[in-house]
């Protein structure tokens, strides 16, 4: 085949990829609409709630393992698996430190992942820096902000430092991932970080809770897990593309 041969033939292999890959999500639509439809009140905790709550979360799980294979337990997979532990610990108030060590955890995990040679090299861009450097602001003034809240409560001596340590976690994940070059990692990262910085408004008491803040909560927490699991399945094919083809010449 010549090189206009071998482009078509890529943009048809590719096109095709995604399509599969779609109809592998369809357990995620159709678990988070499942969700969203019970919408089952916070005041009811319940095994069930659990269930449903993380049910999207570990079909991701198993679709990032089902493509990348086992060694991504170590990484995008197994941050997810711990994120569906956070969610069921979220379920009941009184294991919130619980769920936030677990999602503290996963964001460790994706770091590593992020890391790895599957990703692009890490950028020194303009862009990224600014990214970067904005991403720690805002880590470091919603922390400040947060403080004086965090304070009055009767867990404060652990929950301070604890809320401390996740920020540094979450925004040290969301600054690799903005490195990687890859929009989906970086659209992914970007809206954990816009997901978990309402929660914390809501969780502490900074705003009062409401159903519209849940569901923005929510919906954006789904579409970086979502776009996470999805942005290390490409990154993975890219990366077997990329040393199959130097293989070839």
């Amino acid at each position: 085949m010549d090189i206009l041969e071998t482009d078509a033939y890529d943009r048809r292999q590719r096109r095709n990829s995604s399509c599969v890959l779609f109809l592998f999500l369809l357990p995620f639509f159709i678990s988070s609409g499942f969700y969203f439809y019970l919408w089952i009140p916070q005041t009811a905790p319940s095994l069930l709630a659990a269930m449903v709550k993380c049910s999207p979360v570990l079909s991701l799980a198993a679709l990032v393992l089902l493509y990348n294979g086992a060694w991504s337990f170590w990484g995008v997979a197994g941050g997810l698996m711990l994120s569906a532990c956070g969610d069921c610990c979220l379920i009941w108030p009184h294991l919130f430190l619980h769920g936030m060590t677990a999602f503290g955890l996963a964001h460790l995990l994706y770091s590593l992942s992020f890391l790895s040679d599957r990703y692009s090299s890490l950028s020194s861009s303009s862009t990224s820096f600014f990214v970067s450097v904005s991403l720690w602001l805002t880590g470091a003034g919603a922390y400040v902000y947060l403080l004086p809240y965090l304070q009055k409560r009767s867990d404060a001596a652990i929950l301070t430092p604890a809320v401390g340590v996740y920020v540094l976690l979450i925004i040290a994940m969301a600054t690799l991932a903005t490195r990687t070059r890859r929009t989906l990692t970086i659209l992914g990262s970007l809206s954990f970080v816009f997901s978990d910085l309402a929660l914390s408004l809501q969780a502490f008491a900074v705003i009062d809770p409401t159903e519209e803040g849940r569901a923005f909560v929510m919906a954006t927490y789904y579409l970086a897990q979502m776009l996470i699991a999805v942005g290390d399945i490409k990154a993975r094919s890219d990366f077997g593309e990329g040393v199959g083809k130097r293989k070839r010449m």
